[in-house]
């Protein structure tokens, strides 16, 4: 077979390759569905689920007594856990902003205000005080108590890891915050 003979086979092919693509976006152009904004079919009490979950959830979530819940921790412990953090995190008093911000003396501070660190608008729009309360409510789900925040942990689902955190941070200053 001489050189010839491959480039015909090699153009047929080309050929019924570019022909097949372009009926398909041919037909795609002529016979254009527009989706529904709403689902023709309803199914009764799914909505009802989710919204029952969801106040559950948050039910559960703002029952929790940080006095309790810090007792829980440990400040060993809470050094162990935080090192999940330092891979984003610095904790030092001359620390340098890493992928995260220093979160030196970050227990007591306003959420998005350290200067030369570029925080989402999600964050410097929360503007909450850290508490030991507000920092428990982030630690569980950072993505979830803060829509669209940059922070892409998964979270600390376990109440020891997240209270020996916390007691772990706020030794982490130059004025510790008392326990409640």
């Amino acid at each position: 077979m001489d050189s010839f003979e491959i480039n015909k086979i090699i153009a047929a092919i080309l050929l019924t390759v570019l022909l097949i693509i372009g009926i398909g976006k041919f037909a795609d152009m002529l016979f254009h569905v527009d989706k529904p904004k709403q689902s023709a079919y309803k199914i009764e009490g799914l909505e009802t689920m989710t919204t029952s979950s969801t106040q559950k959830e948050a039910k559960t979530v703002e029952k929790v007594d940080i006095a309790k819940l810090l007792a829980m921790g440990d400040l060993a412990h809470g050094e162990k856990v935080f090192k999940k953090c330092s891979a984003c995190h610095m904790i030092a008093s001359d620390g340098k902003n890493m992928i995260g911000p220093n979160l030196w003396s970050v227990i007591g501070r306003q959420a998005g205000s350290v200067n030369d660190y570029k925080y989402s608008k999600a964050m410097v729009a929360h503007a909450k005080k850290w508490s030991f309360e507000e920092m428990n409510l982030y630690l569980i789900k950072p993505q979830a108590h803060i829509k669209g925040t940059k922070m892409a942990f998964a979270g600390l689902r376990k109440e020891k890891d997240r209270a020996s955190v916390i007691l772990y941070m706020n030794s982490k200053s130059s004025s510790p915050k008392p326990l409640p």
